[in-house]
């Protein structure tokens, strides 16, 4: 009986300093170390949702050609994975952003679902020239995150050049979108001269080679 009443005892301490736990609520703690400038942060915010918008409509693009009446799931892979690509640049940028303390607010924003501004393509070759220009839009975007952020000209601080930012986006993000671009115009330009002398045929090859498949 002394060890049952022991044991509610240490079960009601311990549910009291868990329920304690639970409900600890937003410390204020220094903000010193936060340091990126307004302009700066505005435009990395812009560049997730692009980034997520890209992602989607890559999804539209991978959905399409999956269809039955369509079936070329080389073209709906690649496109499936480019989506899978653009989502993960978004939640790198996201990681970033807590890493530097700068989503202490509401981030739906950042993620906001936007339909996708094409659902339908005429050929394998129309989607990966609007896959390439999708892709050219994105680095064009990542370039001017890039400039913001080394001379922001919001910023009332005498060093408003966020180096560790730009070095990031320079090597991690840049690189693969100009491996990305070349990869697609050589896509589009074989596919291209595949379908000038095969036809129907050349593409329905084209799509086997995305799987990597022999013919």
């Amino acid at each position: 009986m002394n060890f049952l009443l022991a044991l509610i005892g240490i079960l009601a301490v311990s549910a009291s300093a868990f329920g304690t736990q639970c409900n600890v609520g937003h410390q204020e703690i220094p903000d010193e170390w936060i340091t990126m400038t307004s302009g700066c942060l505005r435009s990395v915010r812009l560049q997730i949702q692009m980034e997520v918008g890209a992602s989607i409509q890559y999804l539209a693009m991978g959905a399409h050609f999956s269809k039955d009446g369509i079936n070329r799931p080389g073209f709906a892979k690649l496109f499936f994975d480019a989506s899978s690509e653009e989502r993960e640049h978004a939640m790198k940028l996201i990681e970033y952003l807590l890493m530097r303390g700068e989503l202490t607010t509401n981030i739906t924003s950042l993620i906001t679902i936007r339909a996708p501004e094409s659902k339908s393509w005429d050929s394998g070759q129309q989607a990966l020239e609007h896959a390439l220009k999708m892709e050219t839009a994105v680095t064009k975007s990542i370039r001017n995150v890039i400039v913001n952020c080394e001379h922001d000209r919001e910023a009332t601080e005498k060093t408003n050049n966020d180096y560790h930012l730009v070095d990031y986006l320079t090597g991690e993000f840049l690189e693969e979108q100009y491996k990305g671009q070349r990869d697609l115009a050589g896509k589009a330009s074989t596919l291209k001269k595949m379908m000038d002398r095969h036809g129907a045929l050349g593409e329905f090859i084209f799509d086997k080679k995305l799987l990597g498949m022999d013919i």
